[in-house]
């Protein structure tokens, strides 16, 4: 029978607990064979950062990145291995512009999604260039800031167009607070955004590749307290809806690793921050969920290796979207239903899961007896001494154990560290 070989690169930043889990079940994984008979054999290798010639031939098939949303120099690798060389990317770098959250709000309100009313304002210190002032006095128009934020309405809040982390997002309720944090914002973009108070539900939904998990995200509360455990937060119907916008905007911006946050008030369901070129996977941040995310990323990546799926990240299709967007004779379910197919037919969502069935159907047992192992315990144990200062290893331990084990235990495993929990 025919053999062939796969190369997953991981261009990895800071971390190493998720890369730690997707090398180690990759490896127990073994084999796949495809429905012609070809046995395909995928192994994972860590991309180092070095000179590289624009001639030179990629030895991967897939790069699962997590660092070129801020590092050029594995960015402008990507690009040229995409458009020389058809590498599949999660994700595109052609589409990171759009990730600094304007360009999205703008596709998204085409699509009549409903983004809060959001307004641009020019900084409040001028860029660094010499030709600003005689430009500025020819061009730019005098604004009353708080006219455009008394027609929003307070509460409302300033935020970066291109942040991430929560980082210079301002809640203000009135003219002097508005005045201060406009001040403070220095040479940064901002937009003022409607608040939309008396939300009931903080949805933030992580998708890779085609598939989805809606969690309820309580931003306040300390990371490793912001995702709860609770599976019924949303009625089915607002948990498609989500879902679908989700997967939607994925779809729409070939994003195929991203979390979404929404804000859910009664039926009506508001995504507030869609862009995200390197959502959070931390086994301290998701906890009960990571399991979920990692056996979703190996999922995909074997799915697009051995399956032969084609990048698209440069081939964006968006009038496809458009022509429903603007159609007036639609409501907005209907649209969303429209949106669903456009989305799925993207992610190949039936022919992704009957792989999942007759392909990687032993995955889910190898995920387990891993978790419930002590060669994960350790990982856990390595993961919270090298998160949190030496007085709370031991407090942290014991949480993320009784959250794994929780997951464990609802899938009728017993972990190996219970005793300790």
């Amino acid at each position: 029978m025919p053999e062939t070989a796969h190369l997953i690169g991981l261009l990895l930043g800071t971390e190493e607990d998720w890369p730690r889990a997707f090398e180690t079940l990759l490896g127990r994984l073994g084999p796949i064979r495809d429905a012609s008979g070809t046995t395909h054999r995928i192994t994972s290798e860590r991309i180092t950062i070095e000179p590289f010639d624009l001639r030179d031939k990629p030895r991967y098939d897939l790069v699962v990145d997590r660092l070129a949303w801020w590092y050029y120099v594995p960015r402008e690798w990507l690009k040229k291995v995409a458009l020389m060389d058809d590498v599949y990317l999660l994700n595109s770098p052609f589409t990171f512009q759009a990730m600094e959250k304007h360009a999205a709000y703008c596709a998204m309100l085409r699509l009549g999604i409903k983004v809060p009313e959001t307004v641009l304002i020019p900084h409040k210190n001028p860029p660094d260039n010499s030709r600003f002032e005689y430009m500025a006095a020819k061009y730019n128009q005098p604004f009353d800031l708080g006219a455009i934020a008394e027609n929003i309405g307070y509460p409302l809040f300033m935020k970066p167009y291109d942040g991430g982390q929560w980082v210079g997002v301002s809640r203000i309720k009135n003219r002097d607070e508005l005045i201060r944090a406009y001040d403070e914002s220095g040479q940064r973009l901002m937009h003022l955004q409607e608040s939309i108070e008396g939300f009931d539900v903080f949805a933030r939904s992580l998708s890779i590749g085609a598939e989805t998990m809606v969690m309820n995200f309580r931003p306040d509360l300390p990371m490793h307290d912001r995702y709860a455990v609770s599976h019924d937060f949303l009625s089915p119907e607002t948990g498609d809806e989500v879902l679908t916008i989700s997967r939607l905007i994925n779809a729409f911006f070939r994003w195929e690793f991203n979390s979404c946050e929404t804000l859910v008030r009664g039926t009506e369901a508001h995504p507030i921050d869609y862009a995200n070129a390197s959502p959070d996977i931390a086994l301290t941040s998701l906890h009960y969920y990571w399991p979920w995310a990692i056996s979703a990323l190996l999922k995909w990546c074997v799915f697009c290796s051995v399956t032969g799926r084609r990048s698209r990240g440069v081939d964006l299709d968006t009038r496809r979207y458009f022509e429903i967007g603007d159609r007036t004779d639609l409501s907005y379910e209907e649209k969303l239903a429209h949106y669903r197919r456009l989305a799925d037919e993207y992610f190949e969502v039936d022919r992704y899961q009957d792989f999942c069935d007759s392909r990687l159907s032993h995955l889910d047992e190898i995920l387990l007896e891993w978790v419930a192992s002590a060669d994960f315990d350790a990982l856990l144990v390595e993961t919270v001494r090298s998160t949190y200062p030496a007085h709370e290893h031991e407090r942290f331990t014991g949480h993320f154990r009784g959250l794994v084990g929780q997951w464990l235990r609802e899938r009728g495993t017993t972990p190996q560290f219970a005793g300790n929990v």
